[in-house]
C-alpha cells in the first residue's frame, strides 16, 4: 500500500504550494499584535476538553500560523476548532497505547515543509521570524502524525477494494460522461498586510452570500477580475478545465452556494456555483498547458493597464509576445508548457477561463507592483493509456475510505467529549 501523507486539514493542503518566505513577510504583521484585551493572561485556559486545557496563547499561536499558511476562513475560529480536535486525537491515541517517536515527528515536519519547497529548518526559521514558536508547529505536526497512525491501525483492516470498486473508478476517470459547471467569481486583491486584513474580513462576509443576485452585485462592487462588469459571471466550462485543487470545492457546492475564501498569490478568491450539468460527451483531461506571462511594471495602475490593452491589440498568439519583449530582460517574459498540477492555482484558474490566444490581466505579482499579461497558448490532452494504474486507483479508494472512517471517528470523539469554552 502506498504510504499515506500527513493527515492535515484539506483546506490547508491546498495552499501550501503557495507558501513562500515572501508570503510570510507579506502577512506576518497581521497577527503580530494581540487583539485588544488579550495581551494579558495569555496562558489562561479558555477551553477545556474533558480534563485537558487549551490556553489563549495556544490559540493566538495557532491562529498566527494559520494566517501565515493563508488557510481560508477566520484564523482564530479555525485555530480553536483544530486545537479541540488535537486534544481529542491525542487522547484517543493515548487510550489506544499509541506512542509516536521523535524521528516520526521530525519526518512529518520535513514532509510538511517540503510542500512549500522548504526543509523543516527553513520553515521553522520562517515561522519564528513571523512570531510563531517552533513548539507550535511541532505540536501541529505531532497531532497529524499521531492521528494518521491511529486511523491506520484502527481502520485499515476493515478496508478492502473490490474489482467492482476498481471498475467504477476506471469508468469515472475514463470519461464515460462529462460534467460542466456554471460559476461566478469575486477576486479581492491583496498586496499589503493592511489590505490583506481588510480583504480577509470582507471575504468572510461575502462567503455568507446565499443568492445569485447578491453575489453578482458584490462582484460588481468589489472584484478585481475582468468579469466584474458581468457580475463575476463565467461561461459554462468543463470541470476538467478547472485546477485540480478547485474541482472538489466546486463539486461540493449546491447551486447558489459560495466557496470558502481561497487565498492565492496577491488575491483572495470566492466562487459561487450557479448551475451544474452532466453531459453525454466525455471531458478531456490535460497532460500539459502551455501559456505565456508577460510582466508589466506598475501593477494595476492606469498606465500599466493601458499598456496591457495596447499589447492585447497587437498580439494574436503567444509567439507575438517575443516581439513585444524584444530588447528587454529575459525575465519579463515567461513561456512554457507545464503539467496542470505544476501551475500556480491563481494562474491555473485564469487559464481555465481562456481559449487559446485569449488574454487575462487580472493577476499581479511582486505584492501588486507587477501586472501579469497572461495568454493561453494551448492545451495538450492526455493520450489514452496515460491514466492512473489499478494500483493508483486502489490506493486512492483506500485512502478516501480511510479518511471517511477517520472523520466519522473524530465526530464520535467530539460527541462523547465534554467541551467547555469560556469565550
Amino acid at each position: 500500500m502506498q504510504e499515506l501523507t500527513l493527515m492535515i486539514p484539506a483546506t490547508m493542503r491546498r495552499f501550501l504550494k503557495t507558501f513562500t518566505l515572501p508570503a510570510v513577510v507579506a502577512v506576518a504583521t497581521l497577527s503580530a499584535t494581540p487583539h485588544a484585551g488579550q495581551a494579558q493572561n495569555l496562558f489562561e485556559p479558555v477551553i477545556k476538553v474533558d480534563d485537558q486545557a487549551i490556553t489563549r496563547y495556544e490559540i493566538e499561536q495557532r491562529a498566527r500560523m494559520l494566517t501565515l499558511f493563508r488557510a481560508p476562513g477566520d484564523p482564530r475560529k479555525l485555530a480553536r476548532e483544530q486545537l479541540i480536535e488535537d486534544r481529542l486525537k491525542l487522547d484517543a491515541a493515548n487510550a489506544a497505547g499509541l506512542v509516536i517517536e521523535e524521528p516520526d515527528i521530525q519526518a512529518g515536519m520535513e514532509e510538511f515543509a517540503s510542500r512549500a519547497d522548504m526543509n523543516a529548518e527553513e520553515l521553522i526559521r520562517a515561522l519564528e521570524g513571523a512570531g510563531v514558536a517552533e513548539p507550535t508547529f511541532r505540536a501541529f505536526v505531532r497531532s497529524g502524525v499521531t492521528w494518521r497512525e491511529l486511523i491506520r491501525a484502527r481502520f485499515i483492516p476493515r478496508i478492502s477494494v473490490s474489482e467492482a470498486d476498481l471498475e467504477r473508478a476506471r469508468d469515472a476517470v475514463s470519461g464515460q460522461s462529462g460534467v460542466r459547471v456554471l460559476m461566478s467569481e469575486i477576486i479581492l486583491p491583496v498586496t499589503t498586510p493592511a489590505q490583506a486584513e481588510a480583504a480577509q474580513a470582507r471575504a468572510a462576509r461575502l462567503a455568507e452570500i446565499d443568492t445569485i443576485p447578491a453575489f453578482s452585485s458584490a462582484a460588481r462592487q468589489y472584484s478585481a477580475s475582468g468579469t466584474r462588469n458581468r457580475g463575476g459571471r463565467l461561461d459554462w466550462m468543463p470541470i476538467t478545465q478547472l485546477p485540480a485543487t478547485l474541482r472538489p470545492i466546486v463539486l461540493g457546492l449546491a447551486p447558489g452556494e459560495v466557496s470558502d475564501p481561497l487565498p492565492s498569490n496577491n488575491a483572495i478568491a470566492l466562487f459561487q456555483l450557479r448551475d451544474i450539468q452532466e453531459t453525454d460527451a466525455p471531458d478531456p483531461e490535460y497532460a500539459a498547458i502551455e501559456y505565456a506571462a508577460y510582466y508589466i511594471d506598475g501593477g494595476r495602475s492606469d498606465q500599466a493597464l493601458a499598456r496591457a490593452a495596447r499589447i492585447k491589440t497587437e498580439v494574436d498568439t503567444c509567439d507575438d509576445l517575443y516581439g513585444v519583449a524584444q530588447g528587454q530582460p529575459p525575465e519579463v517574459l515567461d513561456r512554457g508548457s507545464k503539467a496542470p498540477d505544476e501551475i500556480p492555482t491563481d494562474i491555473a484558474m485564469e487559464l481555465a477561463k481562456l481559449d487559446p490566444g485569449e488574454v487575462s490581466t487580472t493577476l499581479t505579482r511582486s505584492q501588486g507592483k507587477t501586472l501579469v499579461f497572461l495568454m493561453l497558448c494551448g492545451r495538450t490532452a492526455e493520450l489514452d493509456g496515460e491514466g492512473p494504474t489499478d494500483e493508483d486507483l486502489t490506493n486512492f479508494i483506500r485512502n478516501q475510505r480511510l479518511d471517511s472512517f477517520g472523520q466519522g471517528y473524530l465526530e464520535q470523539l467530539r460527541a462523547e467529549a465534554r467541551i467547555i469554552e469560556k469565550e
